[in-house]
């Protein structure tokens, strides 16, 4: 997992510029809104990246890589998390939250189940 807090790349009286990426190239962009407790994800891809934008709210973040400890982070209003392939993450709304969540790779629209595996044993289990 990687956290990335952005700071605006511009600011005038008009308002706010904030880049969200750079220089990725993106399959897919997925609007998320999650209900306070609820959990997404608890699964992996075998070939996908995701970035995780948080638009409002709050969300806790588990994953693990391999058989790694389990890491935890929790992501407010502007920060960016990064998933990459085979490693799991799973998501708990601390808040009602929404989200963008940017693919590289074959996880997104019509092709959501083709890069997504379930995991047998929720990661919140291991908390």
């Amino acid at each position: 997992m990687k956290i990335v807090h952005r700071e605006y790349a511009f600011e005038d009286n008009r308002g706010q510029i904030l880049d969200i990426l750079e220089n990725e190239a993106i399959d897919s962009v997925t609007l998320i809104n999650s209900k306070k407790g609820a959990i997404r994800g608890d699964h992996y891809h075998k070939e996908t990246t995701q970035y995780v934008f948080i638009l409002n709210g709050e969300l806790e973040l588990l994953t693990q890589a391999g058989e790694d400890a389990l890491e935890k982070a929790i992501l407010k209003k502007g920060d960016l998390a990064v998933t990459g392939p085979m490693e799991k993450h799973a998501m708990k709304a601390l808040q009602d939250s929404e989200f963008l969540v940017l693919t590289r790779g074959p996880r997104g629209g019509k092709n959501y189940e083709n890069d997504t595996y379930k995991l047998k044993n929720s990661l919140y289990k291991n908390l």
